[in-house]
């Protein structure tokens, strides 16, 4: 049986796969297992959305499992997750429910969770939660059920947070924000613009079907066209759910999470929070990211693709710094998740301090031309290892002598071989990238 969580919690079509039923067994299955925890009050649980027209319906199917599992409900409305996550420690709640599909389509919606201090879930708490959807206990009655009420100021809470982790006003700057029509259409120009920014608000105004719909990170053609007719210092572009940031420079040419990370890490590096000189990357991240970091004195520890793993990688090694190509970036003194509102204004407040240019930050870093294919394979476990496979790799790698990197990954979810390669050239990285596909595609 496949499993029911996956990278980013439950996610699906919503009323197809992820049904209203589905949901509730799932916000109940977690009241039980985490609230269980701490016997000695009635659990409590946050719970936030996107705006997505089908949010509404999870949204009330979540909080009847909680309250019917005898959890009492703190319904904060539509924020980013990162805000969700925030507001699970400051509440002293058990456990956090943001529902949300982060950057995909309006259809598909998803449900992510969080346990005390709003930290992700590890695997092994995951699946007991998968393994007690269906729990005959008896459910609590009369008084035992769990209450619901709103947290009216839930908005206000997060931006207060965000503005004391700042350590620069954003006066002076200008800058466009596309909200992708999502979770942060209310609180990121609210935050920019209580920073000190002037704020221009893109795609800013969700109605339930548009979100994500040809804006937002995935998206930055119109982001990029505003920025130079505005004549604003940068623009910020960030997803449904607004865990990530992906920035546009004053030229209007995208700016992407490894070189906010490389800015971000050389500041912090700076001012002494950079611990032990080190950044957490994906093994997706730039080569371009790993030769600025060396010139610069900072260690780069990778990880597997998932903005989990970094988190893991993080606290394990009490790292201050780390993040996804994607734009998912994670600053562990300030945040337990990835926070798009919180990686822009620390972006900004770096051009605030030094009067220097995004473009001229960004600069640290020169991105190597990447090329990935997605080749279809019958069985791509044993095409990872297959030895034609590895002579190719070995030869590739020798050619490209340190100027260029290869990985092979299979896909989590499908059978498919991920080729990425990259190489001094664009034209040198697709022609390595398709030869490579090819021995792939080529074994039985």
């Amino acid at each position: 049986m496949a499993r029911l969580f996956g990278t980013d919690g439950v996610r699906g079509l919503a009323n197809a796969d992820l049904t209203p039923e589905l949901a509730l067994a799932v916000a109940a299955a977690a009241a039980r297992v985490l609230g269980e925890r701490d016997r000695s009050h009635r659990p409590v649980a946050v719970v936030g959305r996107d705006p997505r027209v089908s949010g509404e319906m999870l949204e009330a199917a979540v909080t009847a499992g909680l309250a019917a599992a005898g959890a009492d409900v703190l319904r904060v409305g539509v924020l980013p997750t990162p805000a969700v996550a925030f507001l699970v420690g400051q509440l002293d709640a058990d456990l956090g429910v943001m529902i949300s599909a982060s950057h995909n389509p309006m259809p598909d919606n998803g449900i992510k969770l969080f346990a005390a201090g709003g930290h992700k879930l590890p695997d092994a708490v995951e699946d007991e939660i998968a393994a007690r959807l269906a729990d005959t206990t008896a459910r609590p009655t009369g008084a035992g059920i769990g209450r619901v009420r709103d947290v009216a100021d839930a908005t206000r809470r997060y931006v207060d947070h965000l503005l004391v982790s700042v350590p620069q006003p954003l006066t002076g700057l200008r800058v466009v924000v596309d909200c992708a029509n999502g979770a942060a259409s209310t609180a990121a120009p609210e935050a920019y613009r209580r920073a000190g920014a002037e704020v221009v608000a893109l795609h800013a105004t969700p109605d339930g079907v548009n979100i994500n719909d040809g804006c937002g990170s995935t998206h930055l053609d119109e982001l990029r066209a505003a920025v130079v007719a505005h004549g604003a210092d940068l623009g910020i572009a960030h997803d449904g759910d607004a865990d990530r940031c992906l920035a546009v420079d004053a030229a209007g040419d995208p700016v992407d999470g490894d070189q906010i990370m490389a800015v971000l890490a050389l500041a912090m590096k700076e001012s002494g929070e950079l611990a032990g000189d080190t950044l957490v990357a994906t093994v997706m991240s730039n080569l371009g990211l790993h030769l600025a970091m060396r010139a610069h004195g900072v260690a780069l520890r990778t990880t597997a693709v998932g903005d989990r793993y970094v988190l893991e990688e993080l606290r394990s090694g009490g790292f201050t710094l780390g993040g996804e190509q994607s734009g998912h970036v994670v600053l562990p003194a300030h945040a337990t998740t990835g926070d798009g509102l919180l990686t822009a204004m620390r972006l900004m407040a770096r051009m605030a301090s030094t009067g220097r240019s995004l473009a001229e930050l960004a600069a640290v870093m020169r991105r190597l031309p990447q090329v990935l294919v997605n080749v279809p394979v019958t069985d791509k476990a044993a095409v990872v290892t297959a030895p034609s496979v590895a002579e190719a790799v070995a030869a590739v790698e020798a050619e490209l002598a340190g100027q260029g990197r290869v990985l092979l990954r299979p896909s989590g979810t499908e059978q498919l071989v991920r080729v990425m390669v990259e190489a001094p050239s664009q034209d040198a990285a697709e022609a390595v990238a398709h030869r490579l596909a090819g021995v792939v595609s080529s074994v039985r």
